[in-house]
Protein backbone atom coordinates (compact mmCIF):
# COMPACT_ATOMS: atom_id res chain seq x y z
CA UNK A 1 0.00 0.00 0.00
CA UNK A 2 2.81 2.43 0.82
CA UNK A 3 4.83 1.50 -2.28
CA UNK A 4 2.19 2.77 -4.81
CA UNK A 5 1.92 6.02 -2.86
CA UNK A 6 5.69 6.54 -2.94
CA UNK A 7 5.73 5.80 -6.68
CA UNK A 8 2.95 8.35 -7.23
CA UNK A 9 4.80 10.99 -5.19
CA UNK A 10 8.00 10.28 -7.11
CA UNK A 11 6.15 10.63 -10.41
CA UNK A 12 4.46 13.89 -9.43
CA UNK A 13 7.51 15.56 -7.84
CA UNK A 14 8.88 16.97 -11.12
CA UNK A 15 5.55 18.73 -11.67
CA UNK A 16 5.63 20.59 -8.38
CA UNK A 17 7.19 23.89 -7.36
CA UNK A 18 9.68 25.62 -9.59
CA UNK A 19 9.95 22.74 -12.07
CA UNK A 20 6.22 22.89 -12.70
CA UNK A 21 6.26 26.68 -13.01
CA UNK A 22 9.17 26.57 -15.46
CA UNK A 23 7.38 23.99 -17.58
CA UNK A 24 4.15 26.00 -17.59
CA UNK A 25 6.01 29.20 -18.52
CA UNK A 26 8.00 27.52 -21.29
CA UNK A 27 11.28 25.69 -21.55
CA UNK A 28 14.16 28.08 -22.22
CA UNK A 29 16.44 25.31 -23.56
CA UNK A 30 13.85 24.37 -26.19
CA UNK A 31 13.29 28.09 -26.84
CA UNK A 32 17.00 28.61 -27.54
CA UNK A 33 16.85 25.79 -30.08
CA UNK A 34 13.67 27.20 -31.61
CA UNK A 35 15.32 30.63 -31.97
CA UNK A 36 17.67 29.12 -34.54
CA UNK A 37 14.69 29.21 -36.92
CA UNK A 38 14.38 32.95 -36.26
CA UNK A 39 18.03 33.90 -36.72
CA UNK A 40 17.78 34.43 -40.45
CA UNK A 41 15.66 37.53 -39.70
CA UNK A 42 16.28 38.44 -36.04
CA UNK A 43 19.22 39.14 -33.72
CA UNK A 44 19.36 39.53 -29.97
CA UNK A 45 21.50 42.58 -29.20
CA UNK A 46 21.81 44.31 -25.81
CA UNK A 47 21.25 48.06 -25.66
CA UNK A 48 25.04 48.57 -25.32
CA UNK A 49 25.53 46.88 -28.71
CA UNK A 50 26.72 43.52 -27.36
CA UNK A 51 25.46 40.64 -29.48
CA UNK A 52 23.88 37.82 -27.53
CA UNK A 53 22.80 36.01 -30.70
CA UNK A 54 23.88 37.21 -34.13
CA UNK A 55 21.26 36.97 -36.79
CA UNK A 56 19.60 38.85 -39.60
CA UNK A 57 18.34 42.41 -39.66
CA UNK A 58 15.18 41.81 -41.67
CA UNK A 59 13.23 41.65 -38.40
CA UNK A 60 13.55 43.70 -35.20
CA UNK A 61 16.07 43.06 -32.45
CA UNK A 62 14.34 40.80 -29.94
CA UNK A 63 16.34 41.77 -26.86
CA UNK A 64 13.89 42.99 -24.24
CA UNK A 65 10.82 42.19 -26.33
CA UNK A 66 8.97 40.77 -23.30
CA UNK A 67 7.44 43.75 -21.53
CA UNK A 68 7.71 45.99 -24.61
CA UNK A 69 4.67 47.62 -26.21
CA UNK A 70 4.13 46.03 -29.62
CA UNK A 71 5.47 47.99 -32.57
CA UNK A 72 7.56 50.45 -30.57
CA UNK A 73 11.23 49.51 -30.94
CA UNK A 74 13.56 50.94 -33.58
CA UNK A 75 12.14 49.06 -36.56
CA UNK A 76 9.73 49.69 -39.45
CA UNK A 77 6.73 47.68 -38.25
CA UNK A 78 3.55 47.15 -40.22
CA UNK A 79 0.62 49.46 -39.53
CA UNK A 80 -1.46 46.71 -37.90
CA UNK A 81 1.22 45.79 -35.36
CA UNK A 82 1.70 49.48 -34.53
CA UNK A 83 -2.07 49.78 -34.11
CA UNK A 84 -2.11 46.75 -31.77
CA UNK A 85 0.53 48.50 -29.62
CA UNK A 86 -1.50 51.70 -29.56
CA UNK A 87 -4.48 49.62 -28.46
CA UNK A 88 -2.44 48.38 -25.48
CA UNK A 89 -0.70 45.19 -26.66
CA UNK A 90 2.39 44.62 -24.52
CA UNK A 91 4.37 41.49 -25.29
CA UNK A 92 4.26 38.93 -22.49
CA UNK A 93 5.16 35.24 -22.74
CA UNK A 94 1.52 34.31 -23.43
CA UNK A 95 0.76 37.10 -25.94
CA UNK A 96 4.00 36.63 -27.88
CA UNK A 97 3.48 32.87 -27.89
CA UNK A 98 0.01 33.27 -29.37
CA UNK A 99 1.31 35.78 -31.94
CA UNK A 100 4.06 33.40 -33.01
CA UNK A 101 1.54 30.62 -33.63
CA UNK A 102 -0.05 32.64 -36.45
CA UNK A 103 0.92 36.33 -36.59
CA UNK A 104 -1.77 37.49 -39.03
CA UNK A 105 -4.59 35.66 -37.26
CA UNK A 106 -3.42 37.11 -33.94
CA UNK A 107 -3.34 40.68 -35.27
CA UNK A 108 -6.82 40.26 -36.75
CA UNK A 109 -8.04 39.24 -33.30
CA UNK A 110 -6.36 41.94 -31.21
CA UNK A 111 -7.14 44.80 -33.59
CA UNK A 112 -10.64 43.53 -34.39
CA UNK A 113 -9.80 44.10 -38.06
CA UNK A 114 -10.47 41.24 -40.47
CA UNK A 115 -8.04 42.80 -42.95
CA UNK A 116 -5.12 43.07 -40.53
CA UNK A 117 -1.79 41.68 -41.74
CA UNK A 118 1.55 40.89 -40.21
CA UNK A 119 4.88 41.43 -41.97
CA UNK A 120 6.05 38.26 -40.22
CA UNK A 121 4.97 35.42 -42.47
CA UNK A 122 6.77 32.66 -40.54
CA UNK A 123 4.68 30.68 -38.03
CA UNK A 124 6.44 29.06 -35.06
CA UNK A 125 3.50 26.83 -34.17
CA UNK A 126 3.73 24.88 -30.94
CA UNK A 127 7.20 26.13 -29.92
CA UNK A 128 6.05 29.70 -29.30
CA UNK A 129 5.79 29.42 -25.52
CA UNK A 130 9.32 28.05 -25.29
CA UNK A 131 10.65 30.76 -27.59
CA UNK A 132 8.89 33.53 -25.67
CA UNK A 133 10.19 32.11 -22.36
CA UNK A 134 13.72 32.09 -23.80
CA UNK A 135 13.40 35.73 -24.91
CA UNK A 136 12.17 36.69 -21.43
CA UNK A 137 15.00 34.76 -19.76
CA UNK A 138 17.78 36.12 -21.98
CA UNK A 139 16.99 39.74 -21.12
CA UNK A 140 17.24 39.11 -17.36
Amino acid sequence: MLKPLLIAIGFLAPFSGAAWAQDMAGNTDFGRKTFKKCQSCHSIIKSDGQYIVKGGKLGPNLYGVIGRTAGTSDFRYGADLIMAGKMGLVWQVDTLSEYLTNPTTYLKKVTNNAGAKSKMSFKIGSGGTNLAAYLAWIAN
